[in-house]
């Protein structure tokens, strides 16, 4: 990383420019385990959002004729700049989002990791035709501006896994915290204005007001947007005007399949930990969890054995699991939720309510064999509330699976992997993992199906979602 000096954590502002600025107005989020406040940040505005528009467009211009190298060595030093002040970016996301110090952690690593990787990956020119008089070739063109915008789950990950992408395509990007969490964003935008020359990252606080405001600029090329089907479904509409390209990645409500050969202790922590990390608010976690009849019983009580030794509180605690939801927003919809096993007439296993706390607790409740039309399964909960239900014929737990709007990630688990496998092929995800579920990679391509989203993020699918493809027709001499 060289001579870069640690920056300040205790005041947050916009970047435009390679400017740290703030505004007249300014606002600040709660810390979910205390409902305290956070520090203010900006307010932005729509003057805010031009110059910054007008910053990128002048600075993709020399960006823009990089080479890849050139490109490549910045957003390396992104990676690297997170890297060094990752003991600061953790604890500011446990502040932030609530998420437990490992957990956390994990996500900081992560963030480095793909600034680091995602431009190792090479988008080459193709040659499509090649013959004695014409060669045909195949460009992909960076598009301009792009806006990304940020949901609060992943706040650091999911900025960084835009950024990155974005510019090292030769873009320069405009980043969208959610309001709920803009602290580790607008450090990322203070740390790239001391890597990137003026214009090419730069980070806007709002307090909602500016999403809409991109969508329809006419000076932003692209969206790529985290969060709620309901929002990307506005936000499509929103972009129809300028036709704007649009990346989306949208909710999901993931089901697992386990099978009666698994080995259920050693599958119990393990998918228990991948359906209620976060405390569940990951749009690709197991959320609807089928389990063969012939196992049932027995499974059920090792998950809730498992479960519910797992620590809730604070995030700064050690050795806690379950941190608070992240908003009075979340915490009020799952207190709806939470109020249908009264209405429905379920059966918890475990937990079953919400017990009012200084912060946005929510114990891990457990459905036992709920029906299929109850709204724990039909909902995506967005919280550690999770449905068990019984199955015993493939074909019809692949249709019942596959009964959703949604489409994001699935998983089988099984010791006949070839039997996993044609049942995980016939899954209607984006995503379907064989005894796993969760796992992402920079180099692989992620996205949904159906109404989990449009277009994929990462990969050399994702670098190209990113770009425009040119046909270069070349006569020869």
């Amino acid at each position: 990383m060289g001579s870069l000096d640690k920056i300040d954590f205790t005041s947050f502002y916009n970047t435009i420019n390679n400017e740290l600025t703030t505004t007249s107005a300014t606002r600040h989020s709660l810390n979910p385990a205390t409902r305290k406040p956070n520090p203010p940040v900006p307010v932005s505005t729509a003057s805010d959002l031009d110059r910054a528009v007008d910053s990128a467009r002048i600075a993709f211009k020399t960006w823009s004729k990089l080479s890849p190298s050139e490109r490549r060595s910045k957003v390396v030093a992104l990676g690297e700049a997170i890297d060094l002040h990752a003991e600061e970016l953790t604890a500011l996301l446990v502040q932030e989002q609530g998420k437990p110090h490992g957990q956390a952690a994990i996500e900081v690593s992560m963030s480095g990791t793909w600034c680091k990787q995602i431009p190792q990956l090479e988008l080459n020119d193709e040659v499509l035709q090649d013959t004695d008089d014409q060669r045909v070739i195949q460009r992909f063109t960076p598009m301009g501006v792009v806006a990304g915008i940020v949901p609060w789950n992943f706040p650091l990950l999911l900025a960084v896994g835009k950024i990155a992408p974005a510019v090292y395509t030769g873009n320069c990007i405009i980043i969208k915290p959610s309001p709920f969490t803009p602290y580790c964003a607008l450090k990322i935008g203070e740390l790239a204005a001391k890597i990137f020359p003026p214009g090419v990252v730069q980070v806007l606080s709002d307090d909602g007001n500016i999403g809409p405001l991109m969508t329809a600029h006419p000076g932003i090329n692209k969206i790529s947007f985290t969060g709620s089907t309901e929002t990307g479904k506005r936000i499509m509409r929103h972009c129809a005007d300028t036709l704007k390209s649009v990346t989306l990645e949208l909710g999901g409500n993931d089901p697992a399949i386990v099978c009666e050969d698994v080995d259920i202790e050693q599958v119990v922590p393990q998918i228990a930990t991948l359906s209620f990390l976060v405390s569940a608010q990951v749009c690709m976690m197991i959320k609807r969890l089928y389990v063969h009849e012939k196992i049932y019983d027995k499974f059920l009580e090792a998950f809730v054995n498992f479960t519910k030794n797992l620590k809730v509180g604070n995030g700064t605690e050690p050795d806690v699991f379950f941190g608070p939801v992240q908003n009075e927003m979340q915490y009020g919809k799952l207190k709806d939720l939470f109020s249908s096993i009264q209405t429905e007439n379920l059966k918890p296993a475990l937990g079953g309510s919400i017990t009012e706390s200084e912060g946005y607790f929510v114990t891990p409740t457990i459905i036992d064999n709920p029906p299929d039309n109850s709204r724990v399964v039909q909902e995506e909960a967005f919280g550690p509330i999770l449905p068990l239900m019984k199955w015993s014929d493939d074909d019809e737990v692949i249709a019942r699976a596959n009964d959703t709007d949604t489409g994001l990630g699935a998983s089988v688990w099984s010791k006949d992997v070839d039997r996993a496998q044609r049942i995980g092929t016939q899954l209607e995800s984006g995503s379907v993992w064989i005894n796993s579920h969760f796992q992402v990679a920079p180099n692989i391509p992620f996205g949904g199906m159906k109404a989990s989203g449009n277009g994929r993020e990462w990969g050399l699918e994702g670098l190209k979602s990113y770009t425009q493809s040119q046909m270069l027709w070349v006569k020869k001499a």
